[in-house]
């Protein structure tokens, strides 16, 4: 990676600050953590920095508090989780600015940066404050790498050096590898509602792919682009003319469903059936058995996958199978050497739900961060991270 890693970094009785994402579930007034995913996934670079005999001092938003103190978004259970899981005592500061920095070898858990407005408006005064008596800045927050904000991109002027953290490295290393020089046969996997959502992904991820899966609600835009009839189903008609301009342009690298799972209503027991048109009244929910076979087919060759969106109502069985077969073929072909890397949000609980979070080689910890990676964009949290 272009970027500086911790790893090239003397960190021996520096004061390193690490911008983590602590973004984590929380239930019960903001008392309970319902996930502690993201906590463990920043362990091994906080750990690496306490190994090197630094003092830690971690920062993270959590939910959307509107720049003002709110009590059910405090960081403070984060902390008691931390310490357990580290072994260690993590003490929870009372703001994330003017507060006491620790000494070496122990950890400060600063509290939710969204308490103040300046955060999210990237305020240079905010960015200084948090700067105050840093030796280095590590970002291992990936899922808020897409976001200029002080504590991702403002801050980093006022420190000596920026690394990326050990999450950052790996999420980078795996998304530049599937998408710059991707081994072949190479196969994207796009899903979800909207087409208007993912259309600097699928641009860009037709320049590098050999194949291109159309699922969920999105597919019916592009059906009703060709004539199709789509009955009640999901479309977005302003965006009719972008589908029908990338099917003529994408030669015959796009599949769309042939047949559907189809009910008169969003409801699992309304009765359901699987069609090759879909008729007035009914609505498609999922990819139907035709579809499920081609693409599975496809999956099964690749050598390299990016998955993104399920391909139906996957959380309302029977709706749930096209996603679940394409779950399982992606976990199959990584079980013979392929690389796949599932994006982040629904295709992650997708993902967890089939049970094959372990044999995939990554999913993704930033579902908005993964997307704009995979348009093409650059992240301003990795923009800003000092070159090597």
């Amino acid at each position: 990676m272009a970027k500086l890693s911790i790893r090239d970094l003397d960190l021996k009785g520096k004061t390193v600050f690490i911008r983590v994402d602590f973004n984590v579930p929380l239930t019960n007034g903001g008392k309970e953590i319902t996930s502690d995913k993201r906590i463990r996934a920043s362990v091994p670079t906080i750990e690496y920095a306490l190994e090197q005999g630094a003092a830690v001092v971690l920062a993270s938003h959590l939910g959307r508090p509107k720049g003002k103190p709110n009590a059910e978004m405090s960081l403070a259970p984060i902390a008691v989780r931390l310490s357990e899981i580290l072994k260690k005592p993590v003490e929870m500061a009372k703001d994330c600015i003017g507060v006491t920095k620790p000494a070496p070898g122990s950890v400060l858990l600063l509290e939710n940066l969204r308490f103040h407005a300046e955060e999210e408006a990237n305020d240079a005064a905010f960015s200084k404050q948090l700067a105050e008596g840093i030796d280095v800045y590590i970002n291992d927050a990936f899922g808020a790498a897409h976001r200029a904000h002080a504590s991702t991109v403002g801050i980093i002027q006022f420190v000596p050096q920026a690394a990326a953290g050990l999450l950052m490295d790996k999420e980078l290393d795996y998304l530049t590898r599937v998408t710059a020089n991707p081994e072949h046969p190479s196969v994207a996997i796009i899903g979800g509602a909207k087409v208007s959502d993912k259309i600097e992904v699928i641009q860009n991820l037709l320049k590098v792919t050999d194949k291109l899966l159309i699922g969920g609600a999105m597919a019916y835009t592009f059906l009703k682009s060709q004539g199709l009839p789509i009955g009640k189903s999901l479309v977005e008609e302003d965006k009719l003319d972008l589908a029908k301009e990338l099917l003529a342009t994408s030669g015959d690298k796009l599949m769309l469903p042939v047949d559907h799972a189809v009910s008169p209503e969003f409801k699992a027991d309304a009765g359901y059936a699987t069609v090759d048109q879909i008729p007035d009244g009914q609505m498609a929910l999922d990819i139907g058995p035709k579809t499920i076979e081609a693409y599975v087919a496809t999956i099964s060759a690749a050598r390299t996958i990016i998955w993104n969106g399920p391909m139906g109502v996957f959380e309302m069985p029977p709706f749930d199978k096209g996603t679940m077969a394409v779950a399982n073929a992606v976990a199959e072909a990584t079980d013979k050497g392929a690389i796949s890397v599932v994006g982040g949000g629904d295709s992650e609980k997708a993902v967890k739900t089939a049970g094959i979070s372990d044999r995939v080689s990554h999913v993704s910890t930033g579902g908005g961060a993964s997307l704009e990676f995979l348009s093409g964009l650059e992240l301003p949290g990795v923009a800003a991270l000092s070159g090597k």
